[in-house]
């Protein structure tokens, strides 16, 4: 079923959808009366309409039922990303906002080779947006994950003492994932860095403000590879996949077995 975000709670039973929601529905998937999309309100709460009419840059849709989307992961996790040369950032933020991240924030790190302008950054930013956008419809997510304005590392350690814990990975060793996780969190803030990765002043800052270094293991990942193995192990770690994950404490166990050949 066709999924689409929209900007307005809907109260009645009636709603019409317009603009490049509306374009889509009637152009592009070329939808007739009497299909069903689903509708996702600001609130999360999900709508299954049948469509009742189209007309110009109008569709107009009968909601037959209304519940919160349970799609959304338990835990908040903000990746900042320190951004990688190319495209690479736009892969990264696709599947990314697949993989269940609530914020993505561009973050300019001591060894990032591409450094863009503020004008070419306000492009970028429309962009990544809207990627994001087309990747959470796609995903069945319960809401649209944020791409931040791009900041420097330094405000990007300032603005992660918000959350409950931060980790940098860093290449050069830290403490394993699974012994991180020793409680439930709410929220966590993972730092992944460029091609170059972070300096040790970088960790250290991350450190000093009460954050961790980890690692993803004995191999060194891509730029853009990194960021979706650190999702993808928090959200098995805090049983956000649907696996038979029950508790942080058997994960670990689990973790720390793997880890010593047991």
């Amino acid at each position: 079923m066709a999924w689409f975000f929209i900007k307005d709670e809907v109260q009645g039973d009636k709603y019409s959808v317009d603009g490049e929601n509306a374009s889509h529905i009637s152009k592009s998937l070329r939808m007739k009366v009497g299909e069903q999309l689903t509708l996702v309100t600001p609130s999360k709460m999900q709508l299954t309409c049948t469509v009742s009419g189209i007309s110009g840059e109008t569709v107009d849709v009968r909601v037959t039922e209304r519940k919160m989307c349970e799609n959304e992961p338990d835990v908040e996790i903000t990746l900042y990303q320190a951004l990688p040369k190319g495209d690479k950032f736009e892969y990264i933020i696709q599947k990314c906002v697949e993989l269940g991240v609530t914020k993505i924030v561009p973050v300019i790190s001591a060894r990032c080779i591409s450094r863009p302008d503020g004008k070419a950054l306000l492009k970028k930013q429309v962009r990544w947006q809207k990627i994001a956008r087309e990747a959470a419809q796609q995903s069945r997510r319960g809401i649209i994950p944020e791409i931040a304005d791009c900041v420097t590392f330094k405000q990007a350690v300032q603005e992660s003492r918000e959350n409950a814990l931060n980790i940098v990975f860093y290449e050069l060793g830290g403490e394993s994932v699974g012994a991180l996780l020793k409680s439930r969190v709410k929220s966590i803030g993972i730092f992944i860095g460029s091609e170059g990765g972070f300096e040790q002043s970088e960790v250290e800052l991350v450190r000093v403000n009460g954050g961790f270094a980890a690692t993803l293991g004995r191999r060194i990942l891509r730029a853009e590879t990194a960021p979706l193995a650190a999702l993808s192990i928090l959200m098995y770690a805090t049983g956000n996949f649907d696996t038979d994950v029950k508790t942080v404490k058997e994960f670990t166990n689990d973790w720390n077995n793997m880890r010593d050949g047991g």
